[in-house]
C-alpha cells in the first residue's frame, strides 16, 4: 500500500514538474527568451495547467495498462506453474496485448493438445488391458480342454476303446481352434502395425465370388443351408488384393453359415454402381441386436458369448475383415434385424 500511494505522489509530483516546464518554456518562448515570469500570463498558465493535466492522465493511464498486463502475466506464469505440476484444468483468457495474447492462446492449445493425447494413451492402455485380458481367457480355454482331456486318458482312459478316440478328437479340435487363436492373433497383429502389404489388381468378381462359395459350400451343405451367388456381369472388374479379400469374403460367409439355423440362405453378390461395385453377404439368419451394432468389429466381442464359443470361431474374423476393407480405402457396413438375418457390404473400386 506504501509503495501505491508513494507510485502515485511521484507521478503527480512529475506531472507539476512538466507542467512548471512547459510553463516556463512557453514563456521563454513569447518574451524571446528574457525568461520574465508573470503570472498575468493567463494563457500560458492555463496551458501549462491543461499540460499537467493530461501528462497526469496518460500516465494513470499506461500505470493501469502496465498494471493489467502484469496481473495477466502473473496468471500466465501461474498457469504454467500448475501445468508444470500436472494440473490440466487450466484455461486462460485470450486478452490483454497481442504478445500475451498470444502466449494464451498458445498456452490453451498446449494443455489442450495434452488432455487429447493423454485421453488417447489412457484409452489406448485400456484397450491394451483388454485386450491381454481377452487373449488370455482365449487362450486358456482350449489349453485347459486339451489338459483335460490328455490327464483323461493317461489315468487310464487310453485303454478304453469306447473313450480313447472321442477324447483325442476332442483334444485334436481345441487344438486345431488354438492354432486358429495364434494365426489370428499374429494376422491382426500385422495388419495393425502395418506390416502387411496389399498388392492391388483388376480381378473378375464374378469368378472371384464363385470360386468362394464354391469353397464354402461344403460347410453350409453340414446345416443344409441354401449357398448361392448373385453378380450382375461376368465380366465385371475390380481393383483388389485377391488374396485379402477372399479372407474377408470366408470370414463373413462362414460368420453367415454359422448364425444361419438349418434350412436357411445365404447370397454373396455384388452390385454395379457408377464408379464401385458393392460386394455383400446376405443371410437369414438369427440378426443382430442394435445394441451390439457398433462394436462386433473388436477385437473378441462377442454378441452371444455362449453361442459364439459353441459354433467356434475365434472373435477376431470381424476386426480382420475390417481392417482389410479399410485398407482398401472402404467400409465395412451392417444391416441386420433380431430375427430376420443380417446383410455385411462393402464398396471397391472398379
Amino acid at each position: 500500500m506504501n509503495t501505491l500511494i508513494y507510485s502515485y505522489k511521484a507521478r503527480t509530483a512529475l506531472a507539476l514538474l512538466v507542467g512548471m516546464v512547459v510553463y516556463f518554456l512557453f514563456l521563454g518562448v513569447e518574451n524571446a527568451f528574457r525568461l520574465q515570469p508573470s503570472l498575468l500570463e493567463h494563457h500560458l498558465f492555463i496551458t501549462a495547467a491543461v499540460s499537467t493535466v493530461i501528462f497526469f492522465f496518460f500516465e494513470e493511464v499506461l500505470v493501469a495498462f502496465r498494471r493489467r498486463q502484469t496481473k495477466i502475466l502473473n496468471m500466465i506464469v501461474d498457469a504454467l506453474r500448475r501445468i508444470s505440476a500436472g494440473d490440466l484444468s487450466v484455461q486462460l483468457p485470450e486478452t490483454g496485448a497481442v504478445e500475451l495474447r498470444q502466449v494464451s492462446v498458445l498456452t490453451n492449445q498446449i494443455v489442450g493438445n495434452l488432455k487429447a493425447d493423454i485421453g488417447k494413451l489412457e484409452k489406448l492402455e485400456r484397450v491394451r488391458s483388454e485386450f491381454l485380458a481377452n487373449v488370455s481367457h482365449e487362450l486358456r480355454t482350449p489349453i485347459f480342454s486339451i489338459q483335460g482331456f490328455i490327464e483323461t486318458l493317461i489315468d487310464g482312459a487310453i485303454d478304453d476303446p469306447k473313450v480313447n478316440r472321442e477324447f483325442l478328437q476332442k483334444a485334436y479340435e481345441h487344438s486345431e481352434r488354438l492354432n486358429t487363436l495364434l494365426n489370428d492373433l499374429i494376422e491382426i497383429s500385422r495388419i495393425e502395425s502395418g506390416e502387411m502389404r496389399m498388392s492391388f489388381r483388376y480381378f473378375n468378381i464374378s469368378e472371384f465370388l464363385t470360386n468362394v462359395v464354391d469353397e464354402m459350400r461344403p460347410k453350409a451343405e453340414k446345416k443344409s443351408i441354401k449357398l448361392s451367388t448373385t453378380v450382375g456381369s461376368n465380366e465385371l472388374l475390380v481393383l483388389g488384393d485377391k488374396d485379402r479379400l477372399r479372407q474377408v469374403m470366408s470370414n463373413l460367409i462362414d460368420n453367415s453359415i454359422k448364425y444361419t439355423d438349418e434350412g436357411g440362405a445365404v447370397e454373396v453378390g455384388a452390385i454395379e454402381l457408377r464408379n464401385s461395385v458393392r460386394v455383400y453377404v446376405r443371410d437369414n439368419g438369427s440378426g443382430i441386436g442394435k445394441e451390439h451394432l457398433g462394436r462386433i468389429f473388436e477385437r473378441f466381442y462377442r454378441v452371444d458369448k455362449d453361442r459364439s464359443r459353441k459354433v467356434g470361431g475365434t472373435g477376431l474374423g470381424l476386426a480382420i475383415v475390417k481392417h482389410i476393407v479399410e485398407a482398401h480405402n472402404g467400409k465395412i457396413e451392417v444391416k441386420s434385424e433380431l430375427g430376420k438375418g443380417s446383410e455385411f457390404g462393402f464398396l471397391l473400386k472398379k
